[in-house]
């Protein structure tokens, strides 16, 4: 479907993509990730021919955005982050206008522009100027200008800027619809929401790819999913030898405060938390928390776009049933990362 081939972009001495090699295949949600700067919008902008490539190529359904763009453009649908309105424009003008561009057959135009504006609940607005609508509802007409003609392809950059939570729900199903038969190519800060739709997660760093695989198996290969916490009402000594009997169990920490036992441990290759359950339950002392650890996709993220990861210091407990109250759930690390680029903070407004 998409083919990135040794792409490089420089900016003077600046190194925007560093000698990217991709592919995209056909009929999937690829989520784009990346710190701020990393090169996310400009290979975007080159796979899109908004932007000529330093070094490189980019094979779209078999036709070079160098040699033949205008037969690889024709396949793609685009919304940058910023949409490119013509602001003295009702909506129904400019999505005519831009059908037009598009070569979107003339007898085809005005069903097309129905199934567009009903896709993204333009409706209310459609003989309004562009002009006078919110930037929730500007967003929501760049999104149909990139669905019009329904290329195989379509690229969003922030899609969901602008939008509040219930528009935000209402653009995941249309993407999640698109997907169905289009490939989808989603860049967003908001990794609950690529995480949400995402097919497969691309990662670059410094122009680099880091990693391109799925959800699950970025989270598998770089999470602690075998860390056990459990508090325990019953002495220590009774949990230590209660855990000393679990075949593939290796106790890490342990430790009693009053009447409970706070213990952390690593499972090997099986699941032994049911076992531990009932063990416990057979000694009358039962399990009051259990905490599997589990990595988010925000950890993993990190992790790739950091060079050090460093160890959260200890917590103080609050309370007696969760000893990490004040960490967040299923969080077994913190990461520092090396550049502190926070993604861009865009405000949200209300249709």
């Amino acid at each position: 479907m998409i083919e990135i081939r040794n792409l490089v972009k420089r900016y003077g001495d600046h190194v925007a993509v560093d000698h990217l090699n991709l592919t995209i295949e056909e009929g999937k949600v690829y989520g784009f990730l990346g710190p701020n700067g990393a090169g996310k919008s400009t290979t975007m902008n080159i796979m899109t021919g908004y932007l000529s490539a330093t070094e490189g190529d980019v094979i779209i359904n078999g036709h070079s955005i160098l040699e033949e763009p205008e037969e690889a453009k024709a396949c793609i649908g685009y919304l940058p982050e910023l949409p490119p309105l013509y602001t003295d424009m009702t909506v129904l003008e400019y999505l005519t206008f831009c059908a037009g561009l598009k070569r979107v057959p003339v007898q085809e135009r005005s069903a097309q522009i129905q199934r567009v504006v009903q896709m993204t609940r333009l409706e209310s607005v459609i003989g309004r100027l562009i002009a006078n609508l919110s930037k929730g509802y500007r967003q929501r007409v760049g999104l149909a200008q990139a669905i019009l003609g329904f290329p195989p392809i379509i690229i969003l950059d922030e899609p969901t800027i602008g939008l509040d939570p219930k528009q935000i729900i209402e653009i995941r199903r249309l993407i999640s619809n698109l997907a169905k038969e289009h490939t989808v190519i989603l860049s967003s800060h908001i990794l609950s929401e690529i995480q949400a739709v995402c097919d497969q997660i691309i990662i670059i760093h410094h122009g680099k790819l880091l990693a391109n695989d799925t959800p699950d198996r970025l989270e598998e290969e770089l999470g602690g999913s075998n860390t056990l916490h459990l508090t325990v009402k019953g002495e220590k000594k009774t949990v230590e030898k209660l855990l000393a009997n679990e075949a593939g169990v290796t106790v890490e920490e342990l430790e009693q405060e009053g009447a409970y036992t706070y213990a952390t441990v690593r499972m090997g290759a099986e699941d032994v938390r049911e076992h531990l359950f009932f063990a416990c339950a057979d000694q009358r002392t039962p399990i009051l928390n259990l905490h599997l650890d589990e990595t988010s996709l925000e950890q993993v993220f990190l992790r790739l776009t950091s060079d050090a990861v460093v160890a959260p210091p200890q917590k103080k407990r609050r309370g007696l049933l969760h000893r990490n109250s004040v960490q967040p759930e299923g969080t077994s690390i913190a990461v520092a990362p090396v550049h502190p680029e926070e993604p861009e903070k865009h405000e949200e407004v209300s249709d």
